[in-house]
């Protein structure tokens, strides 16, 4: 049989079809400066507009053999559309992301969403690069994302305001998770109605290295379901840091797959959730593509483990720092391929 496309690739895994290889993608940013350097590009001149978003995200595709396009890159979005100042360092030619100087909400109370969110800010922007990229990378899965509901609010808040919250005010903690909860249903919605192929919500902050297991259950869970079941498939659930005494919880989630970060146990995972639900993870972003001190072998002996632990896709543990040694991506991304011919947990293979 043929060889299959990277969006075929993608796309039956989420089906739990066979597939030819285990596919190398990510639900969130996979930007390399090699594309970026080759399209004549400066990192800061990617994140306010829409062309240079997909071009330099389906070049890093091409250059490196990702199998998924994912924009945008930075987290900032929703926040500068609500009102806050962003730092975009237009004059560097460093790798630096937007960053908030300064949140307009003081407190909790101040938790306002309007009806128009779609309209402010960049967030057309980030509706138009979907719509390219299904143009420019037909044969890619196109991916977009939204941080989690807690998550988000520290964009949108400092987030010791949120961290002390959680004792000291709950209730009006949930009740501005349940607002911005609201605005990642609706964002999330008019990112798949422009055309991404899967969505990813990024939880990230909620690992139990920040939130109690108890506080997970009671006040991060139901928010997260009621994303979930509000987005069509395929979605994915993830969440940075420690998870391993969470992920039964993530499970009954409603995810198609699970995403995972480093701290977390893949075998023991696995374990714990069964052969049926999709997992991806959970390679190392900086330290296998990136470090200096890392050699190819090394890579590559981490993603033989990666795959091992039995993952359904090698997925990173969160967004690529951009700065990547080309040999040590390569090769990554190679021996997904080559190692990953195996069948994995819920996947089989051609």
């Amino acid at each position: 049989m043929a060889e299959l496309t990277p969006k075929e690739r993608v796309m039956r895994v989420f089906r739990k079809e066979p597939v030819d290889t285990m596919p190398f993608f990510s639900g969130y940013g996979m930007v390399v400066m090699p594309a970026i350097k080759k399209l004549g590009y400066r990192f800061a001149q990617v994140h306010t507009d829409a062309e240079r978003l997909v071009k330099s995200a389906v070049l890093s595709s091409e250059m490196f053999g990702f199998d998924s396009v994912v924009v945008p890159y930075d987290m900032c979005c929703e926040s500068q559309a609500l009102g806050n100042d962003i730092s975009l360092y237009d004059n560097s030619d460093d790798i630096l992301y937007p960053t908030i100087p300064e949140k307009k909400w003081k407190g909790l109370d101040e938790v306002v969403i309007p009806d128009n969110i779609m309209e402010l800010g960049r967030m057309p922007m980030i509706i138009d690069a979907i719509k390219l990229a299904k143009t420019e990378a037909p044969n890619h899965a196109i991916g977009a994302w939204q941080l989690g509901p807690f998550t988000m609010a520290g964009q949108l808040l400092e987030l010791d305001i949120m961290l002390k919250g959680v004792f000291k005010q709950k209730d009006l903690v949930e009740a501005a998770l349940d607002k911005i909860s609201d605005m990642i249903i609706t964002i999330g919605k008019a990112q798949q109605a422009a055309g991404a192929d899967f969505i990813t919500l990024r939880e990230m902050g909620t690992g139990t290295d920040l939130l109690s297991p108890r506080t997970w259950k009671t006040m991060i869970k139901p928010r997260v379901e009621r994303i979930l079941a509000a987005w069509d498939s395929p979605k994915v659930l993830h969440i940075c840091g420690a998870t391993d005494m969470i992920i039964e919880m993530m499970n009954e989630c409603g995810a198609d797959a699970l995403s995972v970060d480093i701290k977390n146990n893949l075998v023991e995972s696995r374990k714990k959730i069964g052969n049926d639900r999709l997992l991806f993870g959970n390679f190392d972003v900086f330290a296998l593509p990136c470090k200096e001190e890392t050699t190819v072998e090394q890579a590559v002996e981490a993603i033989k483990v990666n795959i091992d632990g039995g993952v359904d896709a090698v997925w990173p543990g969160c967004d690529l720092w951009p700065d990547i040694k080309e040999e040590n991506m390569r090769a990554i991304v190679q021996t997904a391929r080559e190692y990953g011919k195996k069948p994995s947990p819920a996947v089989g293979r051609l």
